[in-house]
């Protein structure tokens, strides 16, 4: 509007200055006017020009700037999932062996509490039998003593020492008699105090009446000691019954304890050397943990700021897109504001130059003007009829028509051609500057609307891009682990078959073992007999010295053969046995971890599977978003994009159209020019004369 304001003021100065030297002006100040209108349009123009191809370097910058970072962030998103895989394998595999350590110290804490368990009864137990076979063995040798007493007693009175017995107060002054009459300790008369008042009791009564009455028949205290005997020879079976089976109870506890015991140590140590491999895996996987984390922080730093700058990048570009559309519509207003004055001064201030600008005889300047301005119309029209032949514009075409038309009618009417058909060329110049102004403001909003829809486009793909890796990734990482489960199912049935007959072939050589050792410990015991006799034979010096010599020297020869296979027959069992429990707790070591890692694997191809799930579901979402933007993209070629001419080309022809109907309007002006000149000096001819 500035420069519209200073065009006015321009026009202003030179309508004054042109009204006081009008005699000696050489051109019209209108024409001039509408001179310097028409140099700002193309100046405009041009200025606008220069602002498109900076916005196109700028957004092709932005693009660029953009799909650079972007790639970046990708880089660094791919490369922080990557580390987070890693920080969540270790996370997991410190939960593992946190499981693990926390089942073998409770394993381990288990074992060695049925350890001291076991031992705090297996004490006991052996306190009780030593308690028990000491009182066992007193009883059945008091219980021998007391039926070697009474047998001799009996032996030698007969029935006289029960007399005694049954004469006596209480069995209490009985078994005083017992032990002053046999010589029976009182440690030992409490343990027959019991037997005599459970055995005696039934007898009582019938032997208090027999003294009464007088002795009794001998034979029935030769019977009833017979039964005594025979009691306490029960009592003595029983006794010894009891000592043998807790003997034999007490070496099977023994036994048990000794095979729990040496059960619960190899458990403990096995468990221990597990924990100590375990822990240092912790450690391990704690220290890859640590280092992963501090690589995971220097990426994910890296990627928040490539993510601020693009943001900024983004923010900077789209505003600069806003000043430039702003821009466009700012020149496109002032176009349009230069376009409606010039029109104005071209139609509305014809007459009153004519009447300031111009001084002749009517007569004589209407017979010049009408031959000049029929010359003058002839060239407007040829100019514009040859524009239109060499752009192939049918517009111009017509326009020349209407042009001549108005040229032929105004030379028989007598009126103005040169107003006419300065007319038409303004009027042809307003609409075709008004379609290059929709035009540019078209083109802009199409550029604005493909770009951003671009931007979505490349956005959705390359979105859709990594989640397809991402997807490809996860299954390609599901399928492996679920091999390499396969796998170890494989080797854990191989190790139990590796196993079984590892114990087929140790039962086997144990066997031989025994076997071979009873027979040489068989052959060397038949030597060293054979040695004995012919040693103790050949000592006394009789026989064939040299030859039982020789005998002996090869005896002992095969002794020492004998002895020293058997050494290495032992010995080979040994380390076969040995070789064998090392090699079963590898293996079961080796089963341990490879269920583990079953157990593991199967968890994470498990969790692989849901994400790849997830993902999919995201990518069914992004693809269908981006059918969307398909769409409206392709909405957008068929508006924007021009099938028949580009925007360039009708810019191209639009503007050799505007120039040349410029300089047919500049032969009109220019002929007019010549004209008032022409007159001047006619008239002033005449006022001569």
């Amino acid at each position: 509007m500035q420069k519209i304001i200073t065009l006015f003021f321009c026009l202003a100065v030179t309508l004054a200055t042109s009204s006081a030297t009008v005699s000696s002006s050489q051109t019209n100040p209108l024409e001039k006017v509408v001179e310097m209108m028409s140099d700002l349009q193309q100046k405009i123009i041009g200025e606008g020009k220069a602002a498109q191809q900076v916005y196109d370097e700028f957004a092709e910058w932005c693009e660029e700037q953009s799909k650079e970072l972007g790639f970046t962030i990708k880089t660094a998103k791919a490369e922080a999932e990557e580390l987070n895989a890693v920080i969540e394998k270790c996370d997991a595999d410190i939960a593992e062996f946190d499981e693990y350590i926390g089942e073998l110290t409770s394993t381990i804490s288990t074992d060695e509490a049925d350890l001291k368990a076991a031992t705090a009864i297996r004490e006991k137990e052996s306190g009780i039998f030593v308690a028990e076979e000491a009182d066992l063995v007193d009883t059945i040798d008091t219980l021998e003593r007391a039926i070697g007493i009474i047998e001799r007693e009996m032996a030698k009175t007969g029935g006289a020492a029960f007399v005694q017995i049954n004469r006596a107060e209480n069995l209490a002054k009985a078994l005083k008699l017992l032990v002053d009459a046999a010589a029976i300790t009182s440690g030992e008369s409490s343990r027959l105090t019991a037997f005599l008042q459970s055995k005696s009791r039934e007898t009582t009564l019938e032997e208090d009446h027999a003294a009464e009455t007088g002795a009794p028949d001998p034979a029935a205290y030769e019977s009833k000691g017979g039964g005594i005997v025979e009691a306490l020879n029960d009592l003595l079976t029983d006794a010894q019954t009891q000592l043998d089976e807790a003997r034999k109870a007490e070496k099977d506890n023994q036994f048990n304890y000794d095979t729990l015991k040496l059960e619960l140590e190899d458990a403990i140590k096995f468990s221990k050397k597990e924990l100590a491999k375990t822990e240092k895996k912790k450690a391990e996987s704690l220290e890859t943990k640590g280092t992963t984390e501090g690589e995971l922080s220097v990426v994910m730093k890296g990627l928040n700021e490539d993510i601020t700058q693009l943001a900024d990048t983004h923010h900077d570009c789209m505003s600069k897109a806003q000043d430039f559309e702003t821009e466009t519509q700012d020149r496109a207003a002032e176009l349009k504001a230069i376009a409606t004055a010039k029109k104005i001064i071209v139609e509305m201030t014809g007459g009153a130059g004519g009447q300031v600008y111009v001084q002749e005889d009517e007569d004589s300047f209407l017979q010049l003007g009408m031959k000049t301005r029929s010359d003058a119309s002839f060239e407007a029209v040829r100019r514009v009829e040859a524009l239109a032949h060499q752009l192939h514009s049918t517009v111009l075409a017509q326009l020349a028509q209407r042009m001549d038309a108005a040229a032929t009618i105004s030379g028989k009417t007598g009126e103005d051609p040169f107003a006419k058909i300065k007319g038409l060329i303004a009027d042809m110049i307003e609409k075709l500057l008004k379609e290059a102004e929709e035009d540019a403001a078209k083109k802009g909003y199409c550029d604005k609307e493909m770009g951003e829809t671009k931007a979505k486009k490349t956005e959705l793909n390359t979105e859709i891009d990594e989640l397809t890796t991402k997807i490809d990734k996860m299954t390609a990482d599901s399928a492996k682990l679920k091999e390499e489960v396969a796998i170890l199912s494989k080797e854990l049935a191989e190790l139990a078959t590796l196993q079984q007959e590892m114990d087929k072939i140790r039962e086997e050589e144990n066997a031989d073992y025994n076997k071979n050792k009873a027979e040489l410990e068989q052959g060397i015991e038949g030597v060293k007999l054979a040695l004995k006799v012919l040693r103790e034979y050949y000592a006394s010096g009789g026989g064939a010295q040299g030859a039982g010599g020789g005998i002996i020297n090869m005896l002992e020869v095969i002794e020492s053969d004998f002895e020293k296979e058997l050494a290495e027959v032992i010995a080979t069992e040994e380390a076969a046995a040995e070789e064998y429990k090392k090699i079963s707790q590898e293996n079961e070591l080796s089963k341990t971890t490879k269920e583990a890692d079953v157990k593991y694997k199967t968890k994470e191809a498990k969790g692989l599977d849901e994400a790849t799930a997830e993902a999919t579901s995201d990518k069914g979402a992004l693809q269908g978003e981006l059918g969307s933007v398909l769409e409206y993209w392709k909405s957008l070629e068929e508006q924007c994009i021009e099938k028949a001419e580009p925007y360039e080309e009708i810019k191209k022809r639009r503007d050799a159209e505007i120039q040349g109907l410029k300089d047919a309007l500049a032969i009109l002006n220019g002929e007019a020019v010549l004209l008032q000149k022409d007159s001047s000096r006619k008239l002033r001819g005449i006022r001569l004369h």
